[in-house]
């Protein structure tokens, strides 16, 4: 069993607007935008990073922000809701600003004891607040929201699949714990982790297969310490029988990638180096950083990237 995953990393989703996306989780959601830069794969498209004051693992939302992209329809096979972590008693502060500023999908519940506000995304990505009493993660503080409303991080999220088994033997060889069933919904908890700690398998054995699109998780990813602790974790998942990529440099982060026998698509993540290897701490994601490959193309792909201000 794996036993060095310390939670969610980051997730990564695809957008139809890379302003619009901006807006909305600098603006609504009150997130810092940690890093600009492009698609390592396509630098004719943004990969925008958002989460708290340096990045840190277990915060960071990231978008492949691809123009007029096709929206994705819902269905399993993929990571159904992504969950923010706030403070209790907070929701009535959301719930009023997302209605305010016109945010869909509005909708109050609880879920394993938590109170939760769901609701989409620009482009109906399906997202939520879960409170929580215990974060003690310190939040980036955006102007007109409050320390006690803002969001500390990732809660964690919830996969949409149409049978659970092969996903829950998964997780508990990476060092997951299952925690307690509601409805058709199963929790796991990785012990001793990073805030963002939660993984709910929801069972939907007639929900047709996702088509991904704008509003669509592209993939999750889950922290390790350090390039050593990545090279175990791989090595112990290939001696499993999977198929994983060779470690990948994203600047920030190194990279494993694997897919679930759900169609998830996973992610193993260093926290090392970090958002702040290329830039300033004070200054994270103001300037647009190129992978040294496309240094030599940085005034031609300046040029076909929007601006993210009007």
């Amino acid at each position: 069993m794996i036993k060095d995953i310390k939670g969610l990393h980051h997730v990564t989703s695809m957008a139809s607007d890379a302003r619009q996306n901006n807006r909305f989780f600098t603006d609504t959601l009150g997130l810092r935008r940690v890093k600009q830069t492009v698609n390592f794969d396509d630098p004719s498209i943004y990969h925008l990073y958002y989460g708290d004051e340096t990045g840190s693992a277990g915060t960071v939302m990231t978008y492949f922000p691809f123009p007029n992209m096709m929206l994705g329809r819902p269905g399993v096979g993929e990571v159904g809701e992504t969950q923010f972590s706030v403070p209790k008693g907070s929701l009535k502060f959301w719930q009023h600003r997302f209605a305010t500023q016109g945010v869909d999908g509005l909708e109050r519940d609880t879920v394993f004891g938590a109170d939760r506000l769901r609701f989409m995304g620009p482009d109906g990505d399906t997202l939520a607040l879960i409170e929580a009493g215990d974060d003690t993660r310190a939040p980036w503080l955006a102007d007109g929201i409050p320390d006690d409303a803002a969001i500390r991080g990732f809660a964690g999220a919830r996969f949409s699949l149409h049978d659970t088994a092969a996903t829950e033997e998964l997780l508990g060889f990476m060092g997951y714990q299952r925690a307690e069933k509601e409805g058709d919904v199963t929790r796991f908890i990785i012990p001793g982790g990073n805030g963002a700690d939660t993984i709910d398998l929801a069972a939907l054995p007639k929900t047709p297969v996702a088509r991904q699109g704008a509003g669509s998780v592209h993939h999750i990813a889950f922290a390790v310490e350090d390039r050593q602790t990545q090279l175990e974790v791989r090595r112990a998942l290939i001696d499993t029988g999977y198929q994983v990529t060779p470690v990948i440099d994203r600047d920030y982060f190194w990279a494993i990638y694997f897919r679930t026998p759900g169609g998830v698509l996973f992610e193993v993540a260093t926290n090392e180096p970090g958002f702040n290897r290329d830039e300033d701490t004070a200054h994270l994601g103001e300037a647009l950083k190129l992978p040294s490959r496309y240094e030599d193309y940085r005034d031609e792909i300046q040029a076909n990237l929007v601006s993210l201000t009007p």
